[in-house]
């Protein structure tokens, strides 16, 4: 099930990305479910601007040729009711066994700012000047019933706060921790490995998503990152930072925690977004304290081990970092230098972990 909201400045790519699954289309085993909308005022090729459902078709042409099945000629694609009543009707008319949700649009992780258009966290209506938060995509999954895979085809996602918010109602979550490249996931290649072996696992498709995304950037030399993570780790993994967060805390090593915050992975537009691994990395490598590189060592591990299933990057060079493709490691996090942002207090993490104490707590030393 593809929500694909290209009412914005994607609207080129929207066509690229279909033509890809139309390489691949639906059979018996497999149906590739569309909602495409654009709107006027953005690439007019193919010289439609409305919402519609497809079910694709194989077809070998750079046409887009798969039948209309449903045209939405008012919607708003930044109301997440819009991906709930999409997801049913998918589900309803298209059932299955298992069930991957890709949203495709812009994406800005966890992040909401009051009354402006360059807020919440993912499908950009710049028609109705709306998005998705990160709240709502845990009531999007919660009222579709759930998917075995979720996977954001939007920049800067994979970020511990949104996966943390979406955990119950998902076995597998993919995303990008930076932003995504234009051209979004290589359809053509992991739809191809999907109808080829209709009976592969969630999670072998989630890692076949990874890596045809990475092996296509690379062909590319384009800069990339890619991960799927497993929601059954969640839990643990809350624990695990807790635990390193209270041990920073009780060391009183607020430099050493300062100075990694300052130092970690950030990715692109956005300096609060950093590879927690990589700040784990250099906190635990600055503490003097044995419980801080103890409870750091057993985060990364768990990190690297049960949460993040698989990890690719092709990212080459940044001005701000030099080479960093070891530094990128699946799992990004929020990390201001500020007190934390709008919204913040909205999410599950920020209830249920510490997280927001140890920010506090950096934030004064």
């Amino acid at each position: 099930m593809v929500f694909m909201n290209a009412k914005n400045n994607l609207a080129e790519m929207a066509l690229k990305d279909i033509s890809e699954m139309e390489q691949v289309g639906s059979d018996e085993k497999v149906n590739i479910v569309l909602e495409v909308g654009r709107t006027d005022g953005f690439y007019t090729g193919g010289s439609w601007a409305t919402a519609r459902r497809h079910l694709i078709k194989k077809d070998a042409s750079r046409e887009f040729t798969s039948p209309v099945v449903q045209e939405i000629t008012h919607i708003d694609m930044g109301d997440h009711q819009s991906i709930i009543d999409f997801g049913r009707w998918a589900k309803a008319n298209y059932p299955a066994r298992h069930y991957m949700l890709v949203i495709w649009s812009h994406g800005i992780g966890w992040e909401k700012v009051p009354l402006s258009k360059a807020a919440k966290g993912i499908s950009f209506d710049e028609e109705t000047g709306h998005r998705v938060d990160t709240p709502q995509m845990r009531e999007i999954l919660k009222g579709i019933g759930g998917a075995d895979i979720y996977a954001s085809d939007a920049c800067l996602m994979q970020m511990a706060e949104v996966a943390y918010e979406i955990k119950d109602q998902v076995s597998f979550i993919v995303g990008s921790e930076d932003t995504e490249p234009g051209h979004g996931y290589a359809y053509d290649a992991f739809l191809g490995l999907l109808a080829a072996n209709p009976g592969m696992s969630a999670e072998n498709l989630a890692k076949a998503m990874v890596d045809t995304h990475a092996e296509y950037y690379a062909a590319l030399n384009q800069d990339s990152t890619s991960s799927y993570l497993r929601t059954a780790a969640i839990p643990e993994f809350l624990k695990l930072t807790d635990n390193f967060t209270e041990a920073m805390i009780k060391s009183g090593e607020g430099q050493a925690a300062k100075k990694a915050v300052a130092e970690a992975l950030h990715y692109t537009h956005h300096p609060d977004n950093k590879d927690l691994y990589h700040f784990v990395q250099l906190a635990t490598a600055g503490a003097r304290d044995p419980q801080v590189r103890s409870a750091g060592t057993r985060l990364m591990a768990y990190i690297s081990g049960a949460l993040v299933g698989k990890n690719r990057t092709t990212m080459r060079f940044t001005p701000y970092l030099g080479k960093i493709d070891s530094n990128s490691h699946g799992i990004a996090i929020y990390l201001p230098l500020s007190a934390p942002g709008y919204g913040y207090d909205e999410l599950r993490w920020e209830k249920d972990s510490r997280w927001v104490k140890f920010i506090n707590w950096y934030q004064s030393q």
